[in-house]
């Protein structure tokens, strides 16, 4: 692991039991003898997505218990809003920004404006593209890819495949599909019979697309998802032709929904991500880094235009077999809720 230092802050006199205090220009430092609590602005693109509530409270809970104050804002999938409340934040004069962006190409401005006034910039699990950010911290999106990969060619290693991809505006969506094309290219016998990219990760849109094609008499042979939301669009129109467990589905996060798939055959595999260290490790950097101190990190990424110090976190397929110690024993969901729907005559016997 390579040790990181924020190099505006490394010069800082860090003073008494100030330890924390800014030391960057166009903040006011507190009067002697007073501390200032820091806070962090963390600005999500939506919380539709289900696994980004759990990022929330995972991370608040951990700045609390640090003693840092979090200011969360939702822009609810709107990219000017977005935009608008970091613009907020900034002015507020949080210590640091952490930003899930819902258009990875349009923030470097609003990153340069945080700068100017000292404040640092985590992109958080997806990359702001040539934005010049302090830090991406993230599951590993090329491993996500090449476990999603692995798993459905063994079911498929030819025929019509089908991809329903999130949106371009994700630099994610582009990592997956590098790791995913590094395992297809072995396979000459898939033939790609739609490629296509959902805007604000529609679960409609994936229902539609794939609706149509099975309207149409399409063959489909595999369906590789982006992300658990747009399986499950795709295992709604699956199942109106009487097709879900028949065709390979794969998708990732491990949402509720795509685990009882799963454990009831209409979703391959999904992709168990460790949601809780991610917002933990993010929020203890987030404090380090307005405390001026030290961090560790996995190497560099570029973002386009600058190499971005970076902290990888692994993912870890989830299927039918290994569910249970994947994710009830990390208490991502309960037993009881993954197999809600499955006869009881059918479950592992922990759970009749």
């Amino acid at each position: 692991m390579r040790r990181f230092f924020p190099p505006s802050l490394a010069a800082c006199a860090i003073l008494g039991f100030l330890a924390f205090a800014s030391c960057v220009p166009e903040k006011e430092a507190p009067p002697k003898g007073a501390s200032r609590r820091l806070s962090i602005g963390f600005s999500l693109d939506s919380l539709i997505v289900e696994r980004w509530i759990r990022d929330r409270d995972v991370f608040v809970s951990t700045a609390s218990s640090l003693g840092v104050d979090v200011i969360v804002q939702n822009a609810a999938n709107d990219e000017r809003l977005q935009a608008s409340q970091i613009r907020y934040l900034i002015d507020k004069g949080v210590d640091v920004l952490v930003i899930i962006p819902q258009n990875a190409d349009i923030l470097g401005d609003i990153v340069a404006r945080a700068h100017s006034k000292g404040i640092k910039v985590i992109s958080y699990d997806r990359l702001m593209r040539n934005s010049g950010a302090d830090l991406y911290i993230s599951v590993n999106s090329i491993e996500v890819g090449k476990i999603m990969a692995e798993a459905i060619v063994k079911e498929a290693p030819a025929g019509n495949y089908v991809f329903i991809n999130g949106p371009k505006s994700d630099n994610n969506v582009s990592l997956v599909q590098e790791g995913a094309r590094s395992v297809f290219v072995k396979y000459p016998g898939i033939f790609y019979l739609l490629d296509f990219y959902a805007d604000n990760w529609s679960y409609d849109l994936a229902f539609q697309q794939v609706s149509r094609l099975l309207e149409e008499g399409k063959r489909i042979d595999a369906l590789f998802c982006g992300n658990d939301g747009l399986a499950g669009g795709v295992i709604r129109a699956l199942s109106e032709y009487r097709l879900a467990g028949k065709v390979p589905v794969v998708g990732q996060d491990a949402d509720i929904a795509a685990c009882q798939y799963v454990v009831e055959g209409s979703q391959l595999i999904t992709v168990y991500k460790p949601i809780h260290d991610l917002a933990k490790r993010a929020a203890e950097a987030a404090v380090s880094l307005a405390g001026g101190k030290e961090i560790e990190v996995s190497g560099t990424i570029s973002d386009g235009s600058s190499e971005i110090p970076v902290i990888w976190l692994e993912p870890t397929e989830v299927n039918r077999s290994n569910i249970d110690e994947v994710v009830v024993e990390s208490g991502f969901h309960s037993g009881e809720e993954i197999y809600r729907n499955v006869p009881r005559a059918n479950r592992p016997a922990a759970w009749r």
